[in-house]
Order: structure tokens, then C-alpha cells, then sequence
């Protein structure tokens, strides 16, 4: 299957009437954060594909729909999604974790039909106390909670996790030094123990275009979504790998 990432940045290859002939094989799309959401919107309504969602530190507007601790907007009116509610027709992931039978493919491992895991978590490093932002042990906390589901996958499909999508990025991959971009050490750790084939994630803006875009961290290919980029999943091995 091919997947449409996206994050941070309204890129107007993909914000335009003809984006769906330009991209017309892409099978799900995903949204890494900081994402205005009438561009997600527009995303959902053009491709008519399936789309998953997470939070990044900015663009925060209908946040507190997704959580209740969040702070409501000053408006008089004001309208609260309960848990289960997905706006604009995606899927929110924000710290939680599904099993999408609509895309079932053949386990490279097993060669049996499995449906995709994925499971996401939104928000960045704490760097001046906003909103949807997280000490790295606070954001550990949140990444235990979806242990129990990851070992159920475990179980039955014979792996923790396909995708892992997050806003900010693991800790010495593709972060920046600055506090705002500082990665967070938890997401090594649970790259190192549940090895998704696929982290994605955005928050690190690639305004040079010999930045790297894609990394490797144990099991687990790491990859910018920052303005847009395709992947292919399941993950072709090279043969050189199986020798």
C-alpha cells in the first residue's frame, strides 16, 4: 500500500484542485501534526482514502474536542466530542492504538493475511508550558498506557506494531538542540521494545533539502513527514538482508 505523510507545513502540491490525479494511488494518508484542520478537511474530502491524525504543539484549535483536561475556547457556545468522535472525517491517534482491517496484506514474517496496527501519540517537548506539550516522563507515562493493546497485537498477529506516528521525533534523530525540538528518550525506548516497521513524524521543518529525511533506529525506519512524502508498506526487504 502506498501512504501519503504529511505534517506542519500547507504545501500546495497537495492544497490544490489536482492533487488527487497527481497522487492517485495512495491508499491512506497520514497527518503528523501541526496541520491546520480545513487542510486536513480538504485532504479527507479530496482522496476519500482513509486518514489518521495526530496533534503537534501549534494549530491547536480543536484540541480540547479530543480532551477533556484541555482548556475550552472562551466562546459561549461550545461543542465537546466525546472519546470516540472523529472530526473532519479522520481518525484521531492521539494515544491510542487500532487495528485497521481495512488494509490487510500479507505478513512478510508469517505470509498470513493481518490487518494494519498503528497507534500514534500527539504533542512535543515541554518548552514554555502550552498546550499538548510533554516532559519526556510525562510523555513515558502516556506510551505505558498503550502497552496492554500492543501485547494483545502481539498475541494474536505475532508483532507489537506496524506504525508508530508522532508528532515530535526520537531523541538524536532528526531532532534539533533547541527545547522546542529536543526529541524525546521515551521514544527510543518503545522503538527498541515494540519495533514498528514505520515511525513517522514531523515537528522538524526541512528547509535545506540535503537535511535528512529518513533514519534508521534499531528495527524501525524513521521517517520526516515534514510538507509531504509517500511511503510503501510492508516495507520491501532488500534480499541482501535474509543472507
Amino acid at each position: 500500500m502506498k501512504i501519503l505523510c504529511v505534517s506542519d507545513y500547507v504545501d500546495p502540491l497537495i492544497y490544490n484542485q489536482n492533487v488527487k490525479e497527481s497522487f492517485s494511488d495512495i491508499d491512506l494518508i497520514l497527518c503528523a501534526g501541526d496541520l491546520p484542520m480545513d487542510y486536513v478537511d480538504f485532504i479527507v474530502t479530496v482522496f476519500n482514502k482513509p486518514t489518521y491524525f495526530v496533534f503537534g504543539n501549534h494549530d491547536l484549535k480543536e484540541f480540547h474536542y479530543y480532551h477533556r483536561e484541555a482548556p475550552q475556547p472562551p466562546e459561549k457556545f461550545t461543542q465537546t466530542y466525546n472519546d470516540t468522535s472523529h472530526g473532519h472525517g479522520a481518525t484521531y491517534l492521539g494515544f491510542k492504538s487500532f487495528i485497521d482491517e481495512r488494509f490487510m496484506f500479507d505478513d512478510p514474517v508469517t505470509g498470513k493475511k493481518t490487518p494494519l496496527l498503528i497507534a500514534g501519540v500527539s504533542g512535543s517537548r515541554r518548552y514554555n508550558k502550552g498546550l499538548c506539550q510533554y516532559t519526556d516522563f510525562q510523555m513515558k507515562l502516556k506510551l505505558i498506557k498503550l502497552i496492554p493493546s500492543l501485547i494483545k497485537n502481539k498475541l494474536k498477529y505475532g508483532r507489537y506494531l506496524d506504525i508508530f506516528m508522532t508528532h515530535a521525533s526520537p531523541r538524536h534523530i532528526h531532532d534539533h538542540e533547541d527545547p522546542c525540538h529536543i526529541g524525546f528518550e521515551c521514544f527510543n525506548w518503545f522503538l527498541q521494545k515494540f519495533k514498528p516497521s514505520y515511525m513517522i513524524h514531523g515537528h522538524i521543518h526541512l528547509y535545506d533539502m540535503r537535511e535528512e529525511r529518513t533514519g534508521k533506529y534499531w528495527d524501525t525506519t524513521i521517517v520526516n513527514a515534514y510538507a509531504h512524502c509517500i511511503i510503501e508498506f510492508p516495507i520491501k526487504q532488500d534480499p541482501q538482508e535474509n543472507r
